[in-house]
């Protein structure tokens, strides 16, 4: 069975059980792209705003009690869970966003029909445009939710950040005290204790949390009343600080109404600055996976420091071999994410006088990063890290064969002498040790306090 409904172009049949309506239909058949749909947390966000905006047009006196009510109860049913099925529009769309806009819009005024007794299809009670979309446009609608949806998804981001950050800081409680030779140039260099290094994963993580909060405080400025270009054609005096204030009763969020609305409208670089915060954390997780998968090579012929969990065989060939698949899949999570914020920033760039028409493509792959982060974090933390041994013996080893030493030597022989010394060693095959007790340059007292690994990995007092 079908419905025929009407618009400008013409009618349209449509399935008579469903909520969306005709310029849904439209869109389905337009934009058939990806095969997706916007982020789940997205529909509920518009559902929020939609709710903030019928409150504040029936307190400026310019809707009813009754549509008031019948839309605040669809919304609420959205933010419960309900009709997401009838979602589906694909995420990247013409229109900047319109299409996603009617959606909503569609779904609202059928669902309010039915609350009031009509028939879906029938708008006379309840309009998409006339009545859910009453003082909005999707120029002021579709950004706000993509602030509040960036906004959520980033908290939950910074939640898995925390965690992962304080996996690191309990690894580096645990083996503060084992010394290893550490790395620069992928060559051996001086001695640095476990500890410091996953004390500095901590260090890192804490300071990427930081500056994703601070863009993700630019999402609680939007241009909601702003309408089609930043004006407030449409809308009433006060609606838009009624709309506002509404959201954040709604939300629990302390939004603040974009103090130019015209570059509230036509500018969305708060976005990119979003996704560079993200970029960055991306960069450093991917370079601290690089660390691990390095510091776990082996067994038997790596550098074997560290043993990550065992998570799958890792060969179709080769018996017995395990991968460090959860540091690479990470490794790759930073590739997408790299690749999203170029889109990103292209969206933002490509926008023309008072409108960015963009946005559904910026936030596919916003979202797309925010979400691939937190699982990205979540899984480093709880299938390697949590479970991260230390490889006492095959450490003390690589310390006692390491050249690593030598440099201890230097303010008491100068570096030419202890250059000197390392060429041997490697020449010869023998320990900096031994050298110097063979050549007599220290005693073996005074050479067995400086060589002690403890006093390597700290600047010393004076004597």
């Amino acid at each position: 069975m079908v419905r025929i409904e009407k618009d400008s172009l013409g009618v349209v049949d449509i399935a008579d059980d469903v909520l969306y309506g005709v310029q849904t239909a439209r869109a389905i058949t337009n934009f058939q792209i990806t095969g997706q749909y916007a982020n789940p947390e997205f529909f509920t966000s518009l559902a929020k705003i939609k709710k903030a905006c019928a409150l504040a047009n029936f307190e400026v006196g310019d809707l009813s009690q009754e549509v008031c009510d019948a839309i605040c109860q669809s919304c609420d049913e959205i933010i419960a869970g309900s009709y997401y099925e009838y979602f589906v529009t694909d995420v990247i769309q013409g229109g900047a966003g319109t299409s996603l806009n009617m959606n909503i819009n569609e779904i609202i005024a059928n669902r309010s029909a039915q609350i009031l007794g009509k028939d879906l299809g029938v708008y006379d009670v309840v309009h998409p445009n006339d009545h859910v979309n009453r003082s909005q446009s999707t120029n002021d609608i579709i950004p706000t939710a993509g602030k509040l949806t960036t906004y959520l998804l980033g908290q939950e981001l910074i939640r898995a950040i925390n965690q992962l950050s304080d996996s690191f800081a309990s690894k580096g409680d645990e083996y503060q005290s084992i010394i290893k030779v550490g790395r620069t140039h992928l060559q051996d260099a001086v001695l640095i204790s476990m500890g410091q290094v996953f004390h500095s994963y901590e260090t890192m993580l804490r300071r990427e949390v930081k500056r994703i909060e601070h863009a993700l405080e630019e999402m609680l400025i939007i241009n909601l009343g702003a309408t089609a270009v930043g004006t407030g054609i449409n809308s009433l005096t006060g609606y838009r600080e009624a709309a506002v204030k509404n959201l954040c009763d709604i939300t629990g969020l302390k939004f603040e109404s974009a103090e130019d609305l015209i570059d509230g409208t036509k500018h969305i670089d708060g976005f990119a600055y979003v996704h560079s915060s993200l970029k960055s954390l991306a960069s450093s997780l991917s370079k601290m996976c690089n660390d691990l998968r390095l510091m776990a090579s082996g067994p038997k012929v790596g550098i074997s420091e560290i043993i990550l969990p065992g998570k799958q065989p890792g060969s179709s060939i080769m018996p017995g071999k395990v991968n460090p698949v959860i540091p690479e899949v990470v490794n790759q999570i930073a590739f997408q994410v790299i690749g999203n914020d170029l889109t990103v920033t292209m969206a933002v760039e490509a926008g023309q006088m008072e409108l960015n028409v963009f946005e559904p493509v910026l936030f596919k792959n916003l979202f797309e990063s925010l979400m691939i982060l937190t699982n990205a974090c979540d899984t480093l933390r709880i299938h390697a890290i949590d479970g991260l041994i230390v490889n006492k013996s095959r450490i003390e080893h690589l310390v006692d064969h390491s050249l690593a030493m030598a440099t201890a030597l230097v303010k008491e022989l100068g570096y030419q002498k202890v250059s000197d010394i390392t060429q041997e060693a490697l020449d010869t095959n023998r320990s900096i040790r031994e050298i110097v007790l063979e050549k007599k340059l220290i005693d073996e007292e005074k050479l067995q306090e400086l060589l002690r690994p403890e006093t390597m990995i700290a600047p010393k007092n004076r004597p």
